[in-house]
């Protein structure tokens, strides 16, 4: 009888556990999906009611002057979109293939260099040579200048993403099962390629991830060194496109057909809502498909089970 009371009373207990952290959930869910929703809905605004009224999820009047502001630049948001979406996924694989090696390598305990490279891995994360010297380098020693090489090699490897590769591999993959490839005759490339890569999927998809982002977000570098239309990624046009939007506000000498053309009123801020959407629906279409090796990626490589 009382083994029974015990188990319902624990019953009980995780049951209402259970509903506050469902309620709890759903309030975080709702509080972090409104300012998504608000954009998405300013987005389709009409400009002269966000001006009088502001911002509302429930807008009386709608307009696509935003959109058509942004998709005006037709020919060239798809060139941006291509040279996005290229940097991105050459980026981001020639960044995990490099970085991956390098974690293997200073996993190995048989390895000399391994303490060597460790400390040299740490060095950039300490000492910075500044922008202006990154810049000087790059453009006048390496002569890249417009290249699309600097969208990709500034941002390929990273100290921090080096790091949780080579505790996702000390931690997760047995060093054993490396010393049995090697007994069998396999040498480090086979057991790095057949055996070591194959089981950093999860590691794999989290740096890759946040890669992926951080190549998408990039347009510094396309500031600093992207001259050709063609060679613009889609964050620079954006900006191009804004800037664009604050110079027919801020200059009284607008001609009537560009105000016509913009459908009367320049869309300040639906225009900027519809930015915004531009870049981040892609990384929102993504995401999920990557969410479960993120999370594992990072929480298995950081805790040795």
């Amino acid at each position: 009888m009382q083994k029974t009371v015990k188990a319902n009373y624990s019953r009980n207990k995780y049951g209402i556990g259970q509903f506050i952290l469902t309620v709890v959930l759903i309030l975080l869910t709702v509080f972090f999906a409104a300012p998504v929703l608000l954009v998405f809905i300013a987005a389709f605004t009409d400009e002269v009611y966000i001006t009088q009224h502001g911002f509302s999820f429930l807008p009386q009047k709608w307009s696509m002057n935003g959109f058509n502001s942004v998709l005006r630049y037709g020919t060239q948001l798809l060139r941006s979109y291509g040279v996005t979406i290229g940097v991105t996924v050459v980026g981001t694989l020639l960044g995990l293939l490099i970085m991956s090696m390098y974690a293997y390598s200073i996993s190995r305990r048989d390895f000399r260099l391994s303490k060597f490279l460790s400390i040299y891995l740490l060095i950039p994360m300490l000492f910075n040579g500044g922008q202006l010297s990154g810049y000087i380098v790059f453009t006048s020693y390496y002569h890249l200048k417009d290249s699309l090489l600097l969208l990709i090699l500034p941002l390929c490897v990273t100290t921090m993403n080096v790091i949780i590769l080579r505790t996702y591999i000390a931690n997760s993959i047995p060093y054993e099962l490396m010393e049995a490839a090697t007994i069998d005759g396999a040498g480090d490339y086979r057991t790095f390629f057949q055996i070591t890569l194959p089981l950093m999927k999860p590691a794999l998809a989290a740096v890759g991830f946040m890669m992926a982002t951080a190549y998408w977000n990039d347009w510094q570098n396309a500031l600093l060194y992207i001259v050709t239309d063609s060679k613009k990624p889609l964050q620079l046009l954006l900006i191009n496109i804004q800037k664009s939007i604050e110079f027919l506000l801020n200059n009284s000498n607008v001609p009537a057909s560009a105000r016509a053309a913009m459908g009367g009123t320049i869309p300040q801020y639906s225009a900027t809502m519809a930015t915004v959407l531009v870049v981040i629906a892609p990384i929102m279409v993504v995401y999920p498909f990557f969410q479960k090796y993120f999370v594992k990626g990072l929480t298995v490589g950081s805790v040795k089970g």
